[in-house]
């Protein structure tokens, strides 16, 4: 059984498996962008983000081509970042364009420039340094304001991005780790059906009946132990993964019945192998102008993220000390999960062997 387990471990993908280069990732919260130079480390690369003064946002790689000074630690003039080292000027294209020192100003260099979108309160950003992308971030990033009423937020985790996804796979640890928070001692024996295509991966438990904690019914008003709580858990991409919940009275005929429906994307982009930047966008379909149900639900919800959160720096550390004797095993409810890891360790040895993920020289000729 160890033999099998070690086995099968090392088809999927963990804290060292190869970042996939080739996909959108959420870089910054749009209200984090401005007129000042943003550093922030994506994926193992240093970027620096900002504004111009039309609006439009700019990602660039975060190191002089002089003397790799980071240029967020320069100045920002008009549309141009300055660096701070000896002056060198680029222009929002990433090109250089003035080398103080002498009177021409050599052609054909400069930094590298990525793909940004801004959706919502997100900004996206494509961080394959080889390739133009050929897709758009995920459908699912954009949420229709009249439909949803949304708040956004941001929880820094010391671990790993791919436990992040496995632990949203299997909600199963609701019962355990948010047991004070919107976790119930029914829901991880609750039935559950598993859905695994290439590239997209879910899980969608039934609890019925049930009582809902007061996260939910205190918004919804369903207070009685004949609540239903339908929740669907999707990974859509490395960089997304969402999860919606519907909760209903469960005695009441189906066409009768008021269904509450709360979506949440949790947005997972590695900072580097050990830590990893996670952007959640909460949103619920009632109660659309209630800004205190919104301020509410975003605190509570943020506390309950935040013992994810602590539970995967744990499992971090112990990763972190394994030996050669460590192994682990896999359960029916994480058939969905080991899929995921499978993809990822695909995906990323693709673009560890191939020119998706292969960073270009920061020189480079232009």
């Amino acid at each position: 059984m160890i033999s099998a387990a070690r086995a099968s471990a090392g088809n999927m993908a963990d804290r060292d498996t190869p970042f996939v280069f080739d996909e959108w990732y959420v870089a910054a919260r749009s209200s984090e962008i401005g007129r000042a130079l943003l550093p922030r480390t994506l994926l193992g690369k240093q970027v620096v983000l900002y504004r111009t003064l039309e609006g439009q946002i700019v990602a660039l790689d975060d190191r002089c081509v002089h003397r790799s000074y980071p240029l967020s630690a320069g100045t920002l003039d008009d549309n141009t970042v300055i660096c701070g080292y000896h002056g060198f000027r680029y222009d929002a294209k990433g090109d250089l364009v003035e080398v103080p020192s002498q009177e021409r100003c050599p052609r054909g260099l400069g930094v590298h420039r990525y793909p940004v979108r801004e959706i919502g309160p997100l900004v996206w950003i494509y961080m394959d340094p080889a390739a133009e992308p050929q897709t758009e971030p995920p459908s699912e990033a954009s949420l229709d304001l009249s439909r949803w009423a949304l708040s956004d937020g941001y929880l820094r985790l010391n671990g790993n991005y791919v436990s992040l996804h496995e632990n949203l796979l299997d909600l199963t640890h609701l019962t355990y780790v948010h047991a004070k928070s919107f976790g119930t001692p029914d829901y991880a024996k609750a039935p559950f059906e598993v859905s695994v295509d290439e590239g997209r991966y879910a899980v969608k438990r039934h609890v019925v009946p049930t009582t809902l904690p007061p996260v939910w019914a205190e918004p919804t008003g369903i207070s009685s132990p004949t609540a239903a709580r339908i929740a669907t858990s999707t990974f859509v991409s490395p960089g997304l993964h969402e999860v919606q919940v519907t909760f209903y009275e469960s005695t009441q005929p189906a066409a009768e019945r008021t269904l509450y429906t709360i979506k949440t994307l949790h947005l997972p982009t590695p900072e580097n192998h050990e830590s990893t930047h996670y952007f959640i966008v909460h949103c619920r379909d009632f109660g659309l102008d209630d800004a205190a149900m919104t301020q509410l639900m975003h605190e509570r919800l943020l506390t309950a993220f935040s013992e994810d959160v602590q539970a995967l720096e744990l499992l971090e550390d112990t990763l972190r000390n394994a030996d050669d004797l460590f192994f682990e095993i896999s359960v029916a409810s994480d058939r969905a999960s080991v899929e995921m890891r499978k993809y990822l360790k695909r995906r990323g040895q693709a673009a560890a062997a191939g020119s998706n993920g292969r960073p270009r020289p920061l020189q480079q000729s232009r």
